[in-house]
This record gives structure tokens, sequence and C-alpha cells, in this order.
């Protein structure tokens, strides 16, 4: 296919979008114009019924939470099945080959000093802040996906850093791995207690607690950092690969 044809089909195929977008925008109702009756009964039932102050997250991962563990290894599959073509296609070299064809002393072209200073002084709060954003996912709005980015947010900023060697000493890829499927099977293995209590798959089964509280919710917060372990695992292990990719093409070499 010529570049002309291929600049045709691309203008044609970006109109079709932009009608159907517009189209749909234009069936979006007003603003302020709820017509959510699910979402209606839900905000006044979940605080007596799940103790939670956070009706979204007892709606992710309580009344529909079966949903959410299908997104969960939707983003589980779509790295593992990543990872494995970026390491086939690098011929799955150890780490010690890599060293010696691609010394990690280097550091990235464009990183300046005042990025790396304030990008390495930020890794800290952003850690905390993920941490923080997982475990109050049942209080405050938040919870393990949004945190899960955060904390793998982190590794990005070692990388903007320049700091290629630090970068491979935070992420340790065995226990990255570990993190990403501990966390993928951790929601199964919450949901199985449900059914180890006498009842239906995610059915909760732990104290209710009080409203407001961390120990409170019963199972939720552990589906939060159960998700969070998984989002943070797979992301960092996404990135890493490719860093370690670019890196080893030569496009992060001075």
């Amino acid at each position: 296919m010529t570049m002309r044809s291929r600049r045709v089909l691309f203008l044609v195929a970006a109109a079709i979008f932009g009608f159907l977008f517009v189209w749909g925008l234009s069936g979006l109702p007003s603003f302020g114009d709820y017509r959510g009756p699910y979402g209606i009964v839900l905000g006044q039932i979940v605080m007596s019924e799940r103790h939670t102050t956070e009706a979204v997250g007892a709606t992710t991962f309580d009344y529909r939470g079966f949903d959410t563990m299908g997104e969960e290894y939707i983003l589980f599959a779509a790295v593992m099945g990543l990872v494995i073509l970026l390491r086939e296609l690098r011929g799955e070299r150890t780490e010690e080959e890599e060293e010696e064809e691609y010394p990690v002393h280097r550091r990235r072209r464009e990183a300046s000093d005042a990025l790396r200073v304030l990008g390495l002084a930020l890794v800290g709060p952003l850690v905390v802040l993920g941490i923080y954003i997982v475990v109050h996912g049942h209080i405050t709005p938040g919870g393990g996906f949004q945190g899960g980015v955060i904390l793998a947010a982190a590794l990005i900023l070692v990388s903007l850093a320049g700091r290629y060697p630090a970068m491979r000493r935070v992420r340790p890829i065995p226990l990255v791995e570990l993190a990403d499927a501990g966390g993928a099977a951790g929601f199964v293995l919450v949901g199985l207690g449900g059914l180890i209590a006498g009842s239906e798959f995610l059915y909760n089964f732990l104290p209710l607690g009080e409203p407001g509280t961390l120990l409170s919710s019963g199972m939720i917060p552990l589906l939060n950092i159960s998700v969070g372990l998984e989002v943070a695992g797979a992301f960092v292990l996404l990135i890493s690969e490719f860093l370690d990719q670019q890196f080893i093409s030569g496009l992060g070499e001075e």
C-alpha cells in the first residue's frame, strides 16, 4: 500500500470515527440530568449494607465485583502477552549477558541535573500517596486501580531521573512478577472465601466494621489491595520491559 493510499484510508476512517463520536455525544443527557436508577439506589443503600462511605468502591468491588475481576484479568493477560513477545524478541538474554553488551552505568542523555533531583525527590511521596489511595479506597475516592498506577509511576520517575542502574535495583523482576500474579490470584482467593463460608463467590464473609474506618466494609479493602498489587506489578513490568527494550536497542545510549 502506498503512502497516498494510507493517507486516504486514514482520512476516511477518521471522518467516520468523528461522525460516530459526535453522534454519540449528541445522545448524552444534559449536565446534571442523571438517568441512572441503579446508581440512585446504590447511593442510598451502600452505607447500611456494606458500611462503606465510598459508593463507587462498593459498586466496583462488591455489587459488580465479578466484572471487576474480569477487568483485572484483561490487564493481567495483556501485560503477560506483551512481556512474552518482547522477551522472545530479544532472545531471552540473561541480565548478565545484557550487562556485558549494554553497561548499566550509562544515563539517559536528556536527563538534566534538575530533572534528576526533582524526579528522585518525588519517588517517596508518590509511593506513600499510592499506598494511601489503595488502602483508603473504601473510605474516600480512589482504590486499587488508581493507587496501583500511582505506585507504578514512581518507577517512571526513577527512569526519567536518568538512573538506569537505580531503576533496575528498585524493580527486581521476580518480585514484580510475583506481585502481578499474587494480586490477580488474591482477588480470586478472596472471592472463594465466600464459597468456603457457605454462600456464593465474592460473598462478604468478614465483619463490616464501623463506617469511615480502615477496618470496615468487609472484604472490599482486601480486594482493593489485591487489585493495587496486580495493577502496580503489571504496569511496572510493562514499563520495565519497554525501557529494557529501548536500552538494548541503543536508544538510551550516550
